[in-house]
């Protein structure tokens, strides 16, 4: 094998980095905020902030806790805007933890404007004037949309891929984002979105789950989600692991928990640290894998406290911590912001890039999602700066379908924003239809993103729409 004249010398006159790039890597320096910037936490100490209980007593639930804890750096107006969205506008209440809001416009002091144009804020704190004026909601937007409660094979268990399951094992998280896609589940109720409810007893539901796992043998990847599973009592969550663990079907577990970016105290707990030790061991004496997944939108949430929470469940044995955000208009929808996510996952917190995806159809999203186009555009945009291992795939959760890679449409109509796609597996809900494999699904994009072309279409059909009901 040959090689060019000078090849693996370098030059004499070389200079770091010659070639511009369009993005320019800088290693991720993780700052805590201080939280003292807050009037309401002034006398907070640092023994307190790191407590996971002091955290969640804490918790911001609405506009005069907001105020209590902010004060006058926000304006009146922002107050009224945040009222005004819980009023007429939010699928999810209100609650952040201190943590949580902590990240918001970090070095500032609180300040409205710097608040109105933070990513964080963006999606965990939503306003009325956030929301897309003449399109808050697609048509066709839905409260379960993906279809998973259709697909529950018991109460909580959705089945929906042919090796996989998700099991909800809980309806509350430490921290509400504004975009859930298990809007209709997750949460308390607010005045636009009155929330479904389990019927069975906790107990009674796990023990259902293990009795259809132990029935499947297909089965072989199992999510343990909810809601989060930071707030499920942890004798119940590793009680139920363990159970997981005596299935021989059962290969891959993933812990899916927003806490590890919104409550890094619950995961730093020395019990908790503890359990996922002694459950790891367990994992990999039978060969399983036992994973955390996570979810994080903006390089500025990954602070010092998350990066040590990461670290300590990896020491503490779990193979992966992964991260699974969501693309977000104003949050992570340009390639500088997405690869600073992703290398502030990988620096600081030892964390995996796994995947973004596209925001679901749900009530009130529209002024968040971006069109399948842009997606596309984002994925070509950040190939090459990161290792392959840890270049995060951009996806279409496509209802009936589940997830596909933002390229793998089979048809696309910019014009009218409306993609195809089709699939190669039955859901649950299919068993017994012999064309479910040939049918072609649709994912839309927001109305306001299209030409105008586009969007006479879409106002004659929801004038068609509203006539027909």
């Amino acid at each position: 094998m040959s090689r060019s004249p000078g090849a693996g010398t370098v030059p004499a006159d070389a200079v770091a980095d010659p070639l511009p790039q369009p993005y320019a890597y800088r290693r991720h320096q993780a700052v805590e905020p201080d939280w003292r910037r807050f009037p309401g936490w002034r006398d907070v100490t640092e023994a307190q902030w790191r407590d996971a209980q002091w955290q969640r007593a804490h918790c911001v639930k609405g506009v005069e806790e907001l105020r209590a804890v902010a004060g006058s750096g926000l304006s009146d107006a922002f107050y009224a805007d945040l009222a005004a969205d819980q009023r007429l506008h939010a699928t999810m209440p209100v609650l952040l933890t201190p943590h949580v809001l902590n990240t918001f416009a970090p070095g500032e002091p609180v300040d409205t404007a710097a608040w109105y144009a933070d990513p964080v804020r963006r999606y965990m704190l939503p306003v009325a004037s956030d929301r897309q004026p003449s399109w808050p909601s697609h048509p066709l937007a839905s409260r379960d949309s993906l279809h998973e409660a259709e697909m529950w094979t018991v109460e909580g268990l959705t089945h929906r891929y042919p090796t996989k399951v998700l099991a909800e094992l809980v309806t509350t998280c430490p921290q509400y984002c504004g975009h859930c896609t298990r809007m209709d589940l997750v949460g308390t109720s607010t005045p636009q979105v009155t929330k479904y409810r389990f019927v069975l007893r906790p107990a009674d539901r796990l023990d259902r789950m293990i009795e259809y796992l132990r029935a499947t043998p297909s089965v072989r990847d199992v999510v343990v989600s909810g809601g989060d599973v930071a707030n499920v009592p942890w004798p119940r969550l590793a009680a139920f692991v363990d159970r997981l663990l005596e299935l021989d079907s059962v290969r891959d577990i993933r812990l899916a928990s927003k806490g590890l970016i919104g409550l890094p105290q619950h995961w730093l707990a020395p019990r908790v640290l503890e359990g996922v030790a002694e459950l790891s061991a367990k994992a990999r004496e039978r060969g399983v894998s036992l994973a955390l997944h996570t979810h994080a939108n903006a390089a500025q949430q990954i602070t010092p406290l998350v990066a040590e929470a990461s670290r300590a469940l990896l020491a503490a044995g779990l193979r992966d911590v992964r991260n699974q955000g969501v693309l977000l208009e104003g949050v992570n929808a340009t390639p500088e912001a997405l690869l600073d996510l992703c290398f502030a996952l990988l620096d600081s917190a030892g964390v995996v890039p796994y995947y973004f995806y596209l925001c679901d159809m749900i009530p009130g999203a529209e002024h968040w999602r971006l069109p399948l186009a842009r997606a596309q555009s984002l994925q070509r945009s950040i190939m090459g700066y990161l290792p392959g291992f840890a270049t995060p795939r951009l996806v279409c959760d496509v209802p009936y379908v589940g997830k596909r890679w933002v390229d793998q449409a089979d048809g696309y109509d910019r014009r009218r924003g409306i993609s195809s796609w089709s699939k190669n597996y039955r859901t649950t809900v299919e068993h017994d239809d012999p064309a479910a494999l040939d049918r072609v699904h649709h994912y839309y994009d927001p109305i306001h993103t299209l030409p105008e072309e586009g969007r006479l279409w879409w106002t004659s059909a929801r004038a068609l729409v509203g006539a027909a009901s």
